[in-house]
């Protein structure tokens, strides 16, 4: 119902979200066009402020800070006043790694060491944010991971895992399920659509 005949979606990659508009879009038929376009928190932000995109979707750190931190990465846009924030879903939020290596791990520290491979999320991505913050509660930075690449969205990490190009990458526990791989939990975050008023 946002506009008569399409509806275009970015920002933050999701598994649920993504079943959920094709399921919209099945549904939809020839009547409209439905597109979602994972391009990362800030991205989808910027498309939305330049009006290329209806809603897009967004996480940005602990669910528990959502309510705080959320407004106030809006209000860096200046059409924020022309937007709302709504509530869509908590997701739980950590790192996806192959089963082999997850079978090695005795304390998540370890997975710093160089002989692990990191496929990163671009710079803007709420995945590379809680990482950096994981990081940084353990006393280090990115710098210190041995980075093999960077994936532009959570299926994109995961098949860099599946077809062996890195062990871990930061993502969500439906992605690392969705792929069959190891999960290491680091919280829940919320996941919220943002669109024009």
């Amino acid at each position: 119902g946002l506009l008569a005949d399409r509806l275009i979606i970015g920002g933050s990659d999701d598994p649920l979200l993504y079943r959920v508009l094709l399921n919209l879009a099945h549904k939809s038929g020839n009547r409209a066009l439905i597109s979602y376009t994972p391009t990362g928190t800030r991205q989808g932000l910027e498309l939305l402020q330049s009006q290329r995109v209806n809603a897009t979707a967004l996480h940005w750190g602990p669910d528990k800070e959502a309510a705080t931190r959320h407004p106030a990465l809006l209000h860096q846009y200046p059409q924020h006043s022309s937007w709302m924030l709504v509530h869509a879903f908590n997701r739980e939020q950590g790192l996806i790694l192959d089963a082999s290596a997850a079978e090695q791990i005795r304390d998540e520290k370890e997975l710093i060491e160089p002989r692990y491979r990191w496929s990163i999320r671009q710079n803007g991505s709420g995945a590379q944010r809680h990482l950096m913050e994981t990081l940084a509660r353990w006393g280090k930075v990115i710098d210190e991971l041995n980075i093999t690449g960077t994936a532009l969205s959570e299926r994109e990490a995961a098949s860099n895992i599946t077809m062996g190009l890195a062990d871990i990458a930061p993502g969500a526990k439906s992605t690392a399920q969705e792929y069959g791989l190891a999960f290491i939990p680091l919280g829940s975050v919320s996941v919220d659509i943002v669109l024009a008023k």
